[in-house]
């Protein structure tokens, strides 16, 4: 139906902005690659861009359209990669690990200092996600295991439960609630709050138990990474709820965390691609990660 050259071509408009810099890009002309997309607009059937005084833009459609393009050009670029380690002569004791950036500064750096100095030829790629989708892994990614938040759920993934954290409340280190050393819901909310988007666990479980306790938060900012939280606790904009890795792992000095007195759990966990036999190596490193995450949670409990 269409090819990836096309595909490709779409991709650099989309990310560049224009076809121009998307020649550039791709290493092409400017009439290449403006032949490319109108010969994948003809051969889908429907318009992908908007014309407005020789300018383009994607339609609802063509928005719709490259979602899944996206994801189509993401498994081929880990193809790619795949076929690339194999010409390098990657030995099975290469990994690809899937997780978001927390995780990797938090728990995977250890486990993976350690793997290095027990396996000599080991070698890894982190790839780190804001959100990992079940869909989108399970469909278009080559990975060896991956760390998450849980839940994440399909049939072709196992998961494994590892560790569970509590949401922490954070702070400017000069915000009344830092004298505290713990913080109630009543005491939070009397506070303006930055939060993280509706549907994310620490949102949703600050919504219910304000809802049990008859309270009302006061949300004044919203960012949807939970780091940009952080970040925008620690200049003063107001306290926030936070994962504590996500908090441990903020570059933001002025940063402080309390307990929260109302549990939000934080489930972590892995998972591994169902369909394909499990080397060895990869049960090794997932012991280490899994040691190095249960000694991670138990220091959090431990902090006073």
């Amino acid at each position: 139906m269409h090819n990836l050259r096309s595909l490709d071509a779409l991709r650099a408009f989309v990310e560049a902005g224009s076809v121009s810099q998307a020649a550039l890009r791709l290493g092409r002309t400017q009439p290449q690659v403006g032949r490319l997309l109108a010969a994948l607009e003809a051969d889908l059937g429907f318009a992908l861009f908007n014309r407005e005084n020789r300018r383009l833009s994607l339609t609802a459609e063509g928005a719709r359209f490259y979602a899944q393009a996206e994801r189509v050009l993401a498994g081929h670029d880990g193809l790619q990669r795949l076929a690339a380690g194999i010409r390098a002569g990657q030995n099975d004791r290469h990994l690809r690990v899937l997780t978001a950036p927390q995780v990797a500064s938090i728990i995977l750096g250890p486990a993976l200092r350690v793997m290095a100095a027990r396996v000599p030829e080991f070698t890894a790629l982190v790839d780190t996600r804001i959100r990992l989708d079940a869909e989108a892994v399970v469909e278009q990614e080559h990975f060896d295991l991956g760390v998450t938040v849980l839940p994440i759920e399909h049939p072709r993934l196992k998961v494994e439960p590892v560790c569970t954290v509590e949401a922490v409340v954070v702070m400017r280190r000069d915000h009344p609630l830092a004298l505290l050393p713990e913080v109630g819901l009543a005491e939070l909310v009397a506070h303006d709050l930055v939060v993280t988007h509706p549907r994310s666990m620490l949102r949703q479980g600050l919504e219910h138990h304000c809802r049990e306790a008859g309270l009302t938060p006061r949300p004044r900012f919203e960012a949807s990474n939970g780091a940009v939280v952080c970040q925008m606790a620690a200049l003063g904009l107001g306290a926030a709820l936070s994962d504590p890795f996500v908090a441990l792992s903020t570059p933001a000095p002025e940063l402080t965390m309390r307990p929260f007195a109302a549990s939000i759990p934080l489930p972590y966990g892995l998972f591994f691609p169902a369909w394909q036999p499990r080397p060895a190596v990869v049960d090794q490193f997932a012991a280490l990660v899994v040691e190095t995450a249960l000694r991670e949670a138990a220091a959090l409990r431990r902090a006073p």
